[in-house]
């Protein structure tokens, strides 16, 4: 089986380095953004480059003036949970310890939600996210910084992993919330402001991309960024990953009797992307074959060893992040996507929209310069 593995230009920007971009533009002129007196990342969850240009029609101010190099790389794998958390440390995955949407804890044997599950989890943000957020870095240079986001995440796991440092402020639309962060930028000299928009992620995966419902949120968010930017602040506008719809009919469903069911403990992960954790005493060279024969064409199957020599998950890994990496990678080729069909829960087939694995629509997404880094 011969592996398609994700290539990035050796200039491109990856979303690793928003973090140190932008507390270089605080302090002067020598980085790859312009100076400016306050700073403002918007994070638009779920668009996609593509998308985006292939919907320019539907966000006027967003694509306006935008430049085929106007364009970052996300993580691997291209998920919120590892996307969000290396943009806002400024360290690959392989660092800050955060793999996957569902991992291993291999001191508990249980898996674990890495968004939404901290607390029903049992995971401490702390212990299990223990690299500086670029607010604390922030905060012991002298600047102010503020999340700015939906009420509901104010307190959650994923925030303390990911915003410690930062002032929460929470906002209900995207126009209150770009409003609320211009403001506070302009209104605190040399503050760091973060601003979540997480509405156009939801509408895909429900609807998917190119839904009615997908291009309203879409709507909304440029209208919302179409605020006049204060002076001599400087706005970045990015996202954490793409999308991709996956039909019904490119699911594959793993019924029971698989043969790709032998010697599996758990699989995590998610549909796009699984980590396959194997039982004790399982062949490895034997799991990994099968695999790799009953997914011809459908995935990139490849074994730990090999997601660490080609540095998948970053050039530096941690003893806690290869602990949370699955004894296999299941990387879904094209739009498809993988479910156990023996699972007690199989909400997730529901979802069109998704993300996770290699493919252009999910690893390019937009890097707008807007306010003084325009200029």
């Amino acid at each position: 089986m011969s592996l398609i593995l994700p290539t990035t230009p050796p200039s491109a920007r990856i979303l690793s380095g928003v973090a140190g971009d932008l507390i270089a533009a605080l302090e002067g002129p020598d980085g790859p953004l312009a100076a400016a007196r306050s700073v403002v990342l918007v994070i638009v969850d779920g668009l996609g480059a593509i998308q985006l240009r292939g919907h320019a029609g539907h966000a006027r101010h967003l694509t306006s003036g935008l430049g085929k190099k106007d364009v970052a790389y996300s993580v691997f794998p291209t998920t919120t949970a590892v996307a969000l958390t290396s943009t806002l440390t400024g360290a690959e995955p392989g660092v800050h310890g955060l793999v996957g949407y569902r991992v291993l804890d291999r001191s508990r044997d249980v898996l674990v939600n890495q968004l939404s599950g901290w607390e029903s989890d049992g995971i401490d943000p702390l212990v299990w996210q223990p690299t500086p957020t670029i607010f604390e870095r922030a905060a012991a240079a002298g600047h102010a910084s503020y999340a700015v986001g939906i009420s509901a995440y104010a307190q959650s796991g994923f925030t303390k992993a990911t915003l410690r440092g930062a002032q929460f402020v929470a906002a209900k639309s995207p126009a209150e919330r770009v409003s609320i962060a211009y403001q506070l930028a302009a209104d605190t000299p040399g503050s760091l402001v973060y601003c979540y928009l997480p509405e156009v992620d939801k509408a895909g995966h429900k609807h998917g991309v190119d839904s009615a419902e997908w291009i309203a949120a879409l709507e909304e968010i440029d209208a919302a960024l179409a605020l006049t930017v204060p002076r001599q602040v400087g706005v970045l506008i990015t996202a954490d990953h793409g999308m991709i719809d996956v039909p019904a009919h490119r699911q594959v469903v793993l019924e029971e009797g698989d043969p790709r069911f032998a010697g599996i403990r758990h699989i995590g992960g998610e549909p796009r992307m699984l980590h396959i954790y194997l039982e004790q005493g399982a062949d490895p060279d034997a799991v990994l074959a099968c695999w790799r024969r009953e997914s011809e064409g459908q995935a990139d199957v490849l074994s730990r060893a090999e997601a660490e020599t080609t540095n998948l998950f970053g050039v530096v890994l941690t003893p806690d992040a290869k602990s949370r990496i699955g004894d296999l990678l299941v990387i879904a080729r094209g739009n498809r996507a993988f479910y156990d069909g023996t699972a007690g829960d199989l909400r997730a087939r529901e979802m069109i929209g998704q993300h996770g694995a290699c493919t252009p629509e999910e690893r390019q997404v937009p890097y707008i310069r807007r306010g003084a880094f325009a200029s």
